[in-house]
């Protein structure tokens, strides 16, 4: 098998050619022959001035460098798609498969022996392990890491969290415009992901427990010296990788690693985002994520993270407490321990060498967890054949098991223009409905399901409601809020038969949502609604593609022909 510079060569018809004028090209870099002998290791190069969750990937890549160089090895740093989340239009879950396109055919298209793939924000990791699972490469992960904490009035902030809570408190009259605009300078002190278990912190967890990168790495803050001391040390594993062709990511993502990581998933009150992109990995390999096991999970893994939005503490806690390896030694038997990792150790050498921490809080032990069940359900009912997930963690208890009326908005944009109307007809014990925003209505499936709590009910003091939609939600967010309601609105899904009035019941102890009202009626309703057309928005491009291919919530919001079997 060819490797290095020698591997892949472009179709000259004359492969002695082909290396000839490779070797020809790339010496006017001013690589010597030296080098250019030596495994590569390629780098992905994810910087961007509109990813600031990305700003300290420049110094990520020159600790990678030398870690591969003092190993023997060539580093080769490649540019790739870069998604911000609060930068991407529509929505980075939008973006998020043409990067793991882009990745795959970078790393398949250019000759290396491993790859280091950079990312942190939201949707890029999960991106970049979709690229690599399908590349089946050798690969280390390297999560850029979260921000510091910021500080305001003496009390403690976290992106984006508390941004959310902030902003509900000016939303209500509590925070005047001075005040808002103070915390707006001091919620993300530093660059790197934010701070809380967000989508970003939940796959970089989720990475380490599958065994994608190095112990610790889903922690440490971006700024810390001890982040590019990682980066410098998976440098190292990546060039070991490279020399030894393995091992690749078909031999660590097994079955055990799946449910290692749907146990991390629930253990620490996870991003719901993480489950769809944990499927989304499933799929490009043989193995499935089923919801009703990861149901089950979620009623005998107790969520034993204290942090927000789900608990009280910040990412550089957890880490200063032991981060992801002291999670699983307290976690137990809930791993399986003999679960393979990059560097060749098993999870059982990892926990051995967890760090105590005398007196922290932030990582509990299983018999005084934060929550005695994890941190998200899945439901079922009339509507949502093919499911649902609430965070149930960072739910209000009283609303788990409630019956309300539907007040319901026909798009984000409906939404936004009517929400705040004084004259809309909504009470607290109402349900807000949202549809038309899943991964085709929207489009890209956009955080949207945190639905605003309505301006008059806010300043009255509402501070909860139940809120649903076939839209996604950030892992920052907190509330009683029903996601992913699958199949979507867009699709003619049940969600598109709700009345304004109609009554809505869910019970999450039962695992049920249900629209409260005739299947005769639901069938006179369904059979009026209009034909599905191709929208405006999807009739050229990377937009026409995504609509023609894009799946549902439960299969991860892949595109079709992308799954491990391709297009069926």
């Amino acid at each position: 098998m060819a490797d290095g510079l020698r591997k892949g060569l472009t179709s000259y018809g004359d492969a002695g050619f082909s290396l000839f004028l490779r070797k020809a090209f790339i010496k006017a870099m001013g690589y010597s022959d030296d080098a250019l002998n030596r495994p590569i290791v390629g780098i992905t190069n994810t910087y961007s001035d509109y990813n600031p969750c990305h700003g300290n990937v420049p110094q990520i890549i020159e600790a990678v460098k030398r870690g591969v160089m003092l190993s023997g090895a060539m580093p080769m740093v490649f540019p790739t798609i870069s998604i911000a989340e609060s930068f991407a239009f529509p929505t980075s879950m939008y973006l998020r498969n043409l990067m793991a396109m882009d990745t795959e055919e970078m790393i398949r298209a250019q000759p290396m022996d491993s790859v280091v793939v950079i990312g942190g924000c939201d949707k890029t990791l999960p991106a970049q392990i979709m690229a690599a699972v399908s590349a089946d490469l050798p690969t280390v992960v390297i999560p850029v890491g979260p921000m510091v904490v910021g500080h305001h009035k003496g009390e403690v902030l976290g992106a984006c969290t508390d941004c959310r809570r902030l902003w509900g408190k000016y939303r209500a009259g509590e925070i005047d415009d001075i005040e808002i605009e103070a915390v707006n300078g001091r919620l993300a002190p530093s660059v790197g992901t934010c701070m809380v278990m967000g989508t970003a912190s939940t796959m970089a967890c989720i990475t380490e427990a599958l065994g994608l990168s190095l112990p610790m790495s889903a922690t440490i803050p971006a700024p810390h010296a001890e982040r590019f001391r990682s980066a410098e040390a998976s440098g190292r594993v990546a060039a070991v990788m490279a020399k030894a062709k393995g091992p690749k990511p078909s031999e660590l993502l097994t079955a055990t690693s799946f449910q290692n990581a749907q146990v991390v998933l629930q253990a620490i009150g996870g991003s719901t985002n993480g489950l769809i992109h944990l499927t989304a990995i499933a799929n490009r390999t043989r193995h499935r994520i089923d919801l009703d096991a990861f149901d089950k999970l979620g009623r005998e893994v107790p969520v034993l993270i204290d942090l927000k939005p789900s608990g009280e503490h910040y990412m550089e806690h957890f880490h200063h407490a032991g981060g992801v390896p002291k999670l699983m030694a307290q976690l137990g038997d809930l791993i399986d321990l003999d679960a393979k990792t990059i560097t060749g150790q098993t999870l059982r050498e990892v926990v051995a060498d967890a760090e105590e921490v005398p007196g922290q809080d932030a990582i509990r032990p299983r018999d005084n967890p934060i929550k005695a069940e994890g941190a998200m359900a899945v439901l079922h009912g009339n509507l949502a054949p093919r499911g649902a997930v609430i965070k149930q963690s960072a739910a209000s208890p009283k609303l788990l098991q409630h019956t309300g009326r539907a007040v319901v908005f026909e798009s984000v944009e409906d939404m936004t223009l009517r929400v705040d109307d004084p004259d809309l007809d909504v009470n607290a014990d109402d349900v807000l409905v949202l549809r038309n925003a899943g991964p085709k209505g929207a489009p890209g499936m956009p955080e949207a399901g945190y639905l605003p709590i309505p301006k008059k009910l806010a300043r009255g003091g509402t501070k909860d409601m139940v809120r649903i939609s076939d839209a996604r939600m950030s892992g920052t967010a907190f509330g009683t809020i029903v996601l992913h309601i699958t199949p979507e609105s867009a699709v003619g899904g049940p969600l598109a038969l709700v009345r304004n009035g109609d009554m809505i019941r869910l019970d999450v102890a039962k695992r049920s949502i249900d629209l409260l009202v005739d299947e005769a009626e639901l069938e006179k309703r369904r059979a009026a609604l209009a034909p599905a057309v191709t929208p405006e928005w999807a009739r050229r491009g990377y937009a026409h593609l995504f609509n023609e291919t894009i799946l549902q919530a439960d299969e991860g919001c892949d595109f079709d022909f992308m799954r491990e079997q391709g297009k069926d």
